[in-house]
């Protein structure tokens, strides 16, 4: 869709962004700022956050402000918002988009721990942003919540079963939120995209026999840019679809179908 297309939607609103230093994060941010928000982005190193942030505001003629910020923990998160609230005062899009996956392997071989460390960021996180999140976000006139989830909710990936049980809980996050929010005129939505090109996919893509093997159930025979994730979330975020709510869609080359 045109940017100018959804200018009129966007102008003047501001946007949060989590994990959005590099891959689908920053192209949401950046899709955001070219249609008109102020953008704050999140990311737990600051230095690529900053530069990113830099680029995005001189790129689009925004305020885009960095914030270091790891989402797995509260005390991050509280202050994250405070800033918001100092700064600006509102916020009318939540994108929660930071996710962690440090173990690659059955979930037999793995441990409690590393299982916390995961829910804690990719589900947790995601729970404790959102809540911090509504006093902003019901100060705006059209407040609404993306939470990037994955394919591998619907389907567990192989050697990926923490994380897909994590991004399964996403897709129940989403729904039991949209459902509680809606009647304060929260929306509360979700995309689950497949293989990205991003660093955080990056084991899956660079490998060709791995990626042959994936895109054996794409029907699109291609992975997907962060782009085009990007604007899924520039629409779902917009008036265009102010009457979607609890609605996970994926953005999978035809993957889950």
């Amino acid at each position: 869709m045109p940017i100018h297309e959804l200018s009129s939607d966007f102008a003047g609103k501001v946007a949060l962004v989590s994990g959005a230093s590099r891959g689908i994060g920053r192209a949401v941010a950046a899709r955001l700022a070219a249609a008109g928000c102020e953008v704050v982005m999140l990311a737990r190193k600051a230095e690529p956050l900053m530069r990113a942030a830099a680029e995005i505001s001189a790129e689009f003629r925004t305020r885009a402000l960095p914030i270091a910020c790891h989402c797995g923990k509260a005390e991050d998160i509280a202050a994250v918002f405070s800033r918001v609230q100092e700064e600006f005062g509102r916020l009318d899009i939540l994108v929660n988009n930071a996710a962690t996956n440090p173990y690659f392997g059955p979930v037999r071989d793995g441990s409690a721990d590393v299982f916390r460390k995961i829910l804690d960021t990719n589900v947790v996180g995601y729970y404790q942003m959102s809540i911090a999140a509504l006093p902003l976000l019901e100060k705006s006139s059209s407040p609404v919540i993306v939470n990037v989830s994955s394919v591998a909710g619907k389907s567990p990936a192989p050697l990926m079963g923490f994380y897909s049980i994590s991004k399964a809980a996403v897709d129940h996050l989403t729904r039991t939120l949209a459902r509680e929010l809606g009647p304060n005129g929260v929306r509360v939505v979700g995309v689950a995209p497949g293989l990205v090109r991003t660093d955080f996919s990056q084991a899956l893509w660079a490998s060709e026999s791995i990626l042959e093997e994936v895109l054996k159930t794409h029907s699109i025979k291609r992975i997907g840019e962060p782009h085009e994730v990007a604007e899924a979330i520039a629409f779902l975020a917009s008036e265009k679809s102010s009457y979607i709510n609890g609605s996970i869609l994926y953005i999978d080359g035809g993957e889950s179908t």
